[in-house]
């Protein structure tokens, strides 16, 4: 069974629903209990007008990296998320696998530990509330230094509940 961290994030269609629908989701899909991070509010990175909810959820799965890949985008689309989407526009929902256990992959469709995460306070807040300890598995940075090196954004934690 692998551990997984996934990203979240939503600024159309009423965010916080949109977000509680993929955690309800994401619980179906998990083999055991949920760890889940507090839902952040951040300006958004690029031309989006809204600002976004995010949170980082970690589920224990025995599907393999590309399956759970597939089944992520299956639940964007029926969370109202077309197929094809401009980088860095409002979105119903994203679904990112940050992390797969300590697994470094990358193919065509799929790269682990995510491309851009170490640059997204975003993710990394939440991501150091669900693991303090967090050590990137690609260059052995932990978490605080990821944090004090990434670019600043507009973001704090918001009292919204699951």
């Amino acid at each position: 069974m692998a551990s997984v961290v996934i990203a979240l994030g939503s600024n159309l269609n009423d965010p916080h629903q949109q977000l509680k629908e993929a955690k309800f989701f994401l619980e179906e899909l998990s083999d055991s209990k949920l760890k889940q991070s507090s839902i952040y509010q951040s300006e958004p990175v690029g031309p989006s007008e809204h600002d976004f909810l995010n949170a980082v959820i970690n589920i224990e799965t025995h599907l393999e990296p590309h399956k759970l890949f597939e089944k992520l985008k299956k639940q964007e689309k029926i969370q109202g998320r077309p197929s094809r989407y401009p980088k860095w526009t409002p979105r119903t929902i994203d679904l990112d696998i940050i992390a797969y256990d300590d697994l470094v992959l990358e193919s065509d469709t799929l790269i682990i530990p995510h491309a851009e995460y170490a640059t997204r306070l975003f993710v990394l807040l939440p991501l150091s509330e669900v693991f303090p300890n967090w050590i990137d598995v690609s260059n052995a940075q932990p978490i605080e230094e990821m944090i004090a090196s990434a670019p600043k954004i507009r973001i704090k934690k918001t009292k919204l509940a699951w």
